[in-house]
């Protein structure tokens, strides 16, 4: 089952609209790989930077299947970004955001990942796209207060502040955004992907949503919040009365279309639609990977 929706989701992806065969063959190439060479391969992610992947890296092979794993929305960060922007890329994993914002873009990026063994592969994927300069990377978690937190370790895409009845477990140090944030000029752009978290990190993020050269918000709401018994309506009512609209982004066209509610996986959040939309406009094409199409 797992395989035939790997399938699936490459057949369906946008970036192989036009090769549907060419993807699923991508597939099919890199299982016989991974049999033939055990060691990392460096993958070409876009013009200006590469990826490390291996077998059962689930946070990289999607990017190396379509192209862009997170189409719609890595789309817009790389055209809505600009060279120093800062980003804060939450729940970072191996890197897949932080690489297209700092080394492609060559925006600023704080990247926040607390699980030991996926904050290594970040790290490894900063140090050989040399944005050492650009990117900050932290070892921790974000809550709504400073403090500790248990978090599960053999997830990999997936690990999670872990629930009472999880016991393959390591503590995090945790703390708040708005206190790494205390000495950083303001972001313009958060991506929030913690696997049902979402509320407790808003909640220590007051200050930053709050300010408005804050434009963009990625963030994952899929349902998963209840399993800390939160209510992911109210993260949406909240940011609609901090000035946000939700909306859908074509690469293709690059156009914006407003939506009445958040959707069942990441959900793109504007304040100030007209700038956002000058800036994705007017925004150079980037080379995806090893091909010949562009974003």
């Amino acid at each position: 089952m797992k395989t035939f929706n790997a399938l699936k989701f490459i057949y369906n992806h946008p970036f192989n609209s036009e090769n549907k065969i060419g993807g699923l063959l991508k597939f099919f190439k890199w299982q016989i790989n991974c049999r033939l060479n055990p060691y990392p391969v460096l993958y070409p992610y876009t013009a200006n930077s590469k990826f490390i992947i291996w077998k059962g890296l689930t946070g990289a092979t999607g990017n190396l299947y379509c192209g862009l794993m997170e189409y719609d929305d890595m789309a817009f960060l790389l055209h809505f970004l600009r060279p120093n922007d800062l980003f804060i890329d939450i729940g970072a994993n191996v890197g897949a955001y932080t690489i297209l914002a700092s080394s492609e873009i060559n925006a600023r990026t704080i990247a926040i990942e607390p699980v030991p063994s996926t904050f290594k592969n970040l790290m490894d994927n900063i140090l050989i796209n040399q944005m050492q300069e650009k990117v900050k990377a932290l070892n921790i978690g974000l809550g709504s207060k400073n403090g500790k937190l248990k978090f599960t370790k053999s997830f990999d895409t997936v690990n999670h502040v872990a629930t009472e009845n999880e016991t393959d477990t390591i503590e995090i140090d945790i703390n708040t955004l708005d206190t790494i944030l205390t000495i950083e000029p303001s972001p313009i752009l958060l991506k929030v992907d913690v696997e049902g978290f979402e509320t407790e990190v808003l909640s220590g993020a007051e200050k930053t949503l709050s300010n408005m050269s804050l434009k963009a918000i990625i963030i994952e709401l899929n349902g998963l919040g209840q399993r800390y018994g939160y209510d992911e309506n109210r993260i949406h009512n909240k940011l609609i009365e901090l000035g946000f609209k939700t909306f859908n982004y074509n690469p293709k066209t690059r156009q914006l279309k407003e939506l009445e509610t958040f959707g069942t996986h990441n959900t793109i959040y504007l304040r100030d639609k007209e700038f956002v939309e000058e800036r994705i406009k007017t925004a150079r094409q980037i080379k995806i990977g090893s091909t010949q199409q562009c974003v």
